[in-house]
């Protein structure tokens, strides 16, 4: 259905109201790899980080690459080693996922904002000693005797110190950073870092307005499959308890409840591969996901 002028102006006219509500607002957006291998999505996506930058909001775009690091590992024949399900980062393997994520990933996401007219501005953890992390541990417990362990995950870090420095010398300036989640030790060297965990600190350290989990399902759904518009802190943390929010959904709601308290006002799952999704979600009364809130 073609779209007429008329039409385009009351879409402009009707989303005013929701680009002065986040007039000068810090937005932090986590860009998942399953919608970044999709390149129109991709381009899409670029776009409309731009056109935040043009409505005077401050986008900061953080971005993961799992299926492309595994990709990469493959082609160099890099064998993976798990425990208990978890990817364990050897030295070999981290020198792949630095070279992926800070390199070719961070640079094509780069590529696009500014083929859009942007101005982005290529980044990792370890610039400026934005992010220094500490060595994650796991405990899991052996289903067979139910011993609880530690797992070595090796060269996989969690957070520890931000420093916003560099990015608040960035933001306001027309400039749009865009983060790979590979962190600074406090030895000089290296970690990998869930990239929804340093979205989350990064939210936090910058204590934005919104921070926005982009990943491949519509949001929280209820036991019916159905969408869950809002959600406080409390009501995430009791369907937590009952099984409602389950599997790979507990660790990214558990990273914004972080990032809620680390400063951040509100903080939305929604699906990375619906278009325009994050317009949807900042300049429509719809919105696009669930919005998580104190």
């Amino acid at each position: 259905m073609e779209v007429t002028p008329f039409q385009q102006a009351q879409i402009l006219a009707e989303a005013l109201p929701y680009m002065q509500r986040y007039d000068g607002a810090t937005v932090v957006v986590k860009y998942g790899g399953h919608a970044m291998g999709e390149e129109q999505l991709a381009r899409d996506f670029a776009r409309d980080i731009v056109l935040l930058e043009q409505t005077a909001i401050n986008p900061v775009v953080v971005h993961g690459g799992g299926p492309q690091i595994e990709a990469m590992l493959k082609k160099v024949g890099v064998q993976s080693q798990f425990a208990a399900g978890l990817r364990i980062t050897d030295a070999k393997t981290l020198e792949i996922v630095e070279m992926v994520l800070a390199g070719s990933i961070n640079k094509q996401m780069v590529g696009y904002i500014n083929e859009a007219g942007g101005k982005a501005v290529g980044l990792c953890g370890k610039d400026g000693n934005m992010v220094v992390a500490r060595k994650l541990t796991r405990s899991v417990v052996d289903p067979n005797s139910n011993i609880e362990r530690i797992v070595d995950l090796g060269f996989v870090g969690e957070p520890d110190k931000i420093d916003t420095t560099v990015l608040t010398q960035i933001l306001g300036r027309d400039l749009i950073p865009v983060l790979a989640p590979v962190a600074a030790a406090a030895d000089g060297g290296t970690f990998n870092v869930n990239a929804d965990t340093f979205a989350g600190a990064i939210a936090g350290a910058l204590k934005a307005k919104r921070f926005l989990l982009l990943t491949d399902v519509p949001g929280v759904l209820d036991k019916s499959k159905k969408l869950i518009k809002q959600l406080s802190v409390d009501d995430a943390r009791a369907l937590i308890a009952d099984g409602t929010i389950a599997g790979g959904m507990i660790p990214k709601v558990e990273t914004c409840i972080d990032a809620l308290d680390r400063g951040v006002e509100g903080v939305v799952i929604l699906d990375g591969k619906v278009p325009h999704a994050v317009l949807l979600e900042l300049f429509t009364e719809l919105g696009a996901g669930t919005l998580i809130h104190n």
